[in-house]
């Protein structure tokens, strides 16, 4: 700003500077050729007259050395002239001036040399005898002046830029200084002059509309931040170059990035195929989305375009957790086929049976061992149909959530009971040991837990075996523990056991029986009691496993 306002300044002054001194050379130069033209005319009058009356005689007499004087004849031969010789003069008939003055008395005229650079002025006057005297002046021309007073005038110029130079920096510092010292946040505590005035009122209303803006701006970011922050569900924004432009908690703690990764192409944030092609499609104006596996867990995300005046300006994406729901869906898939796989096997070994006695191929004393095979495959689809009625029960939340104080160690002498004849077909020794101890539960579901732990103790434990049902009181809680000496389970299984169908030995599983579904009951019973599974096991050692009541 400063370097135009004195840059412009003294371009102004040294114009000023050349017009006013041309200006000046032109009036000065029109008024002495006026006066020069004037001198002329009364030299030449006087002259004239001079030799009206005394003829040559006058001009010999006649002492001028400024001046030139030349006496020309009616037919235009020079009679006299006082810087040359007469008769080597041509004859001067139709020089300008003394034709003006033969027809009109009187006639002027000037004549430029360029090699002398001078002008000469001639002035004519027929006398009575209609001869012509005229007298004539040499002066300078206009450049020839110029030149003789070239030195003066940069002289002048020189003074003039200086000049200009102080002046040009002392005013833009003067209109530079207020406007550099104009506090943009507080306007109206600025010193000014007053043709600032209009402009310190303009910030000061912008600075209110701005102030106004920014807070509506800053509480809008704030309640988006807020909602964004404390969403679960992962929240992006990228632009349609696919650069981030914003993300919230989620996204960073699901792909463990931090804030830095805003303004970076979305690779930084995950580089599988399927995220970056969800995301492509969205910024061509698709809405896409797909189940994303992420540290084991299930992610679906849900790109959307976003669009501005009918393009697309970038996209939104949405990540939520769906691992409960795939889970969900891989066991009742699971559940499906383990099902399916479950009550067909009696089933066909029940219409089978039925269907040789029904052809007559069976013989009569065999009957009754092919009706007790038809009996246990029925009373092993009872077991079953009943196994998953309870897991219904207990998954949709439809058992009896009635609550009464039920001594675990009695329920626990009543199970052995009931399955003492099973262990002693097999040799195996069951202990009872702990104390008497009172819980809150649901009896029919403790039942349940109880008689299943035992009933597994025994199916997978060793001819000659031993089983130890222990109850004990820890740190105000009720520890139920059932330990065997059998097969044991390995390390990599542990963590399956409660699934439903599921069996460590697969190849066993008929000889063992069962439906594979008590240790999902176990697991359902203990989460409707608050209760903690703990489980240790070793290969061809025992298997222990705890269930911890709150007292």
């Amino acid at each position: 700003m400063k370097k135009k306002i004195f840059k412009n300044t003294i371009l102004i002054i040294l114009l000023l500077v050349v017009l006013c001194g041309v200006s000046i050379i032109g009036v000065l130069y029109s008024y002495f050729n006026k006066q020069y033209v004037s001198s002329l005319n009364q030299a030449a009058g006087y002259i004239a007259e001079g030799v009206n009356l005394s003829g040559l005689d006058f001009l010999t007499d006649l002492n001028e050395n400024e001046k030139r004087i030349t006496w020309v004849a009616a037919d235009g031969t020079v009679l006299y002239d006082n810087k040359a010789d007469p008769h080597t003069m041509e004859n001067h008939k139709n020089r300008t001036e003394i034709k003006q003055a033969m027809t009109s008395s009187a006639g002027t005229s000037v004549r430029y040399s360029k090699t002398l650079s001078e002008e000469t002025i001639y002035h004519a006057i027929r006398i009575a005898d209609g001869s012509v005297v005229r007298v004539s002046v040499v002066r300078k021309s206009v450049p020839a002046l110029l030149m003789k007073v070239l030195l003066p005038i940069i002289l002048v110029l020189l003074l003039g830029v200086e000049f200009s130079a102080i002046l040009a920096y002392r005013l833009s510092k003067q209109i530079t200084t207020p406007l550099e010292a104009i506090d943009l946040d507080h306007p109206d505590e600025s010193t000014v002059y007053d043709e600032l005035s209009p402009f310190i009122r303009k910030i000061r209303i912008q600075n209110e509309q701005i102030q106004k803006a920014m807070t509506q701006l800053q509480t809008q970011k704030n309640e988006f931040a807020l909602i964004t922050e404390n969403m679960q569900e992962g929240f992006l924004v990228v632009d349609k170059k696919e650069i981030v432009l914003s993300h919230n908690r989620s996204i960073s703690t699901l792909f463990d990035v931090d804030e830095s990764v805003d303004g970076k192409h979305v690779l930084e944030i995950n580089r599988s195929e399927e995220f970056i092609d969800c995301i492509k499609k969205a910024i061509q104006g698709i809405h896409s989305e797909y189940i994303c596996p992420v540290k084991g867990r299930f992610y679906n995300i849900y790109a959307n375009p976003v669009f501005r005046n009918n393009e697309v300006a970038g996209a939104v994406v949405i990540i939520t957790d769906v691992t409960e729901k795939e889970e969900r869906e891989n066991l009742r898939r699971e559940f499906s086929a383990n099902v399916s796989h479950e009550l067909k096997t009696p089933l066909t070994s029940i219409s089978g049976i039925a269907e040789i006695i029904k052809n007559g191929i069976v013989d009569e004393k065999d009957v009754k061992t092919f009706a007790g095979k038809i009996y246990d495959e029925a009373r092993r689809l009872i077991h079953l149909v009943e196994d998953i009625i309870k897991l219904s029960q207990l998954d949709e939340g439809e058992q009896a959530v009635e609550k009464t104080p039920i001594d675990i160690y009695d329920l626990s002498r009543i199970e052995i009971h009931h399955l003492e004849p099973v262990a002693e077909e097999r040799h195996i020794k069951i202990n009872l040991q702990g104390e008497h101890m009172m819980i809150s539960g649901i009896h029919s579901v403790l039942e349940e837990m109880v008689y299943n732990l035992i009933e597994n103790a025994i199916k997978y434990n060793k001819e000659d075996g031993t089983i130890d049902v222990m109850i004990k009181k820890k740190k105000h809680r009720c520890e139920f523990c059932v330990k065997d000496s059998g097969i044991g389970i390995p390390a990599d299984q542990l963590d399956r056991i409660f699934e439903r169908f599921y069996r460590v030995d697969k190849s066993h599983s008929k000889e063992i029986g069962g439906t594979g579904l008590g240790l999902s009951i176990v697991k359902h019973g203990a989460k409707l009691h608050n209760a903690e599974i703990k489980i240790e096991s070793a290969l061809n050692v025992g298997t222990e496993i705890n269930l911890i009541f709150p007292i």
